[in-house]
């Protein structure tokens, strides 16, 4: 996973938003907080999809269904193929640095929310 730097968070959240709002998502709510920024957001089916980065720059990316019958769910043919590091008791954490997300300078001229 990729290591997103606290300087390059909000440039993140600005992409996703982007790229949410064009895809007919409605903005709930925008989180701005300095260390775990957050959107919420739902979708014209009324699923509702949340991105949340936490610690290290790991990104949390969830689905609520809207209301659903309960159907038989398979277990996944494979098992998860990202390393684990041992003192994170079994959570991923991101480990691959990129020039862009990873860098430890901000991002210029984009915004949460933007167009």
């Amino acid at each position: 996973m990729t290591i997103i730097s606290a300087q390059r968070r909000g440039s993140f959240l600005g992409v996703v938003d982007r790229f949410w709002r064009k895809s007919g998502y409605r903005l709930k709510v925008i989180n701005s907080h300095v260390e775990a920024p957050a959107m919420y957001a739902e979708t014209k089916d009324r699923f509702v999809v949340s991105l949340i980065v936490a610690d290290k720059g790991q990104v949390h990316f969830d689905v609520d269904s809207p209301c659903v019958r309960a159907s038989e769910v398979a277990d996944s043919p494979r098992r998860a193929t990202a390393p684990l590091d041992s003192e994170a008791e079994l959570i991923p954490r991101p480990n691959i640095h990129s020039d862009f997300w990873s860098a430890q300078t901000p991002e210029v001229g984009v915004t949460v929310g933007g167009d």
